[in-house]
């Protein structure tokens, strides 16, 4: 848990919202794989003869072709990048929890006609690896590190995201993240932006731009689709309000 959570007032009233779309993040947002991705990272450091720390200090939120591409670029290609990110939930499934509310608020979203996506910075075989092993609701479109030629926080994958969901650049659409990069990819494409304080400092958040600042999804709820124009309404409660003075 980030360590700002502790004096953080997450107190904010109730909000109703209508966005055309939903935009989000996956490792973090849906499924903290944190625990899995150490070990793989551990691993495969060792291999590389680097200090897994280092590695491990700016991978989160980062495409693995962008991380293998400083430490061994002989690696730094989507066969191997695929292969190795397909079996860590295969490895290391057991070592992954769901963020809370992320399986109630897909699985409301998946029964209705809302317009939705994942949008990772992981590839497409590590994305749908991790909906099996965790049995979550999987969009009919989700964008991956393969799709894009630059990664978060460039605001390509977010905007391809759009896109897939055609939706128009003046339109409201929403981004769910985690990850400092991952909400600036978000705000400069356009985008609203819910940071989830479930990896990061709740200051590096507020940094990057983040809209609203929540613990996790049980403060996001889906209420229902409106008419003709298929928006989606959503609520958000107890959002970050304030921080409190550490004793």
């Amino acid at each position: 848990m980030p360590s700002d959570r502790i004096h953080a007032a997450f107190t904010a009233p109730m909000e109703t919202h209508s966005f055309a779309g939903i935009l989000f993040d996956l490792d973090g947002t849906i499924v903290d794989s944190t625990d899995a991705i150490v070990k793989h990272w551990h691993k495969l450091a060792k291999e590389l003869g680097v200090d897994p720390n280092v590695i491990l200090a700016s991978s989160h939120g980062r495409r693995s072709i962008d991380t293998l591409q400083l430490y061994d670029p002989s690696k730094a290609n989507w066969d191997y990048v695929s292969h190795i990110e397909g079996l860590i939930p295969k490895q290391y499934g057991q070592d992954a929890v769901e963020i809370p509310g992320a399986r109630t608020l897909l699985a409301s979203l998946e029964g209705s006609d809302a317009r939705w996506a994942i949008v990772t910075s992981g590839t497409l075989a590590l994305a749908t690896g991790w909906l099996d092993v965790m049995r979550m609701s999987r969009p009919k479109n989700i964008v991956t590190a393969e799709d894009v030629r630059a990664g978060k926080p460039d605001p390509e994958c977010y905007l391809l995201g759009k896109d897939r969901l055609d939706l128009t650049a003046e339109v409201k659409v929403l981004v769910v993240e985690d990850s400092p990069a991952g909400v600036r990819a978000g705000s400069q494409a356009g985008c609203k932006v819910i940071g989830l304080a479930t990896t990061h400092e709740i200051a590096q958040l507020k940094a990057a731009g983040a809209d609203w600042i929540v613990q996790d999804l049980c403060s996001v709820r889906f209420v229902g689709i409106e008419g003709e124009n298929g928006h989606v309404q959503i609520e958000i409660w107890n959002s970050l309000l304030e921080m409190k003075q550490s004793a």
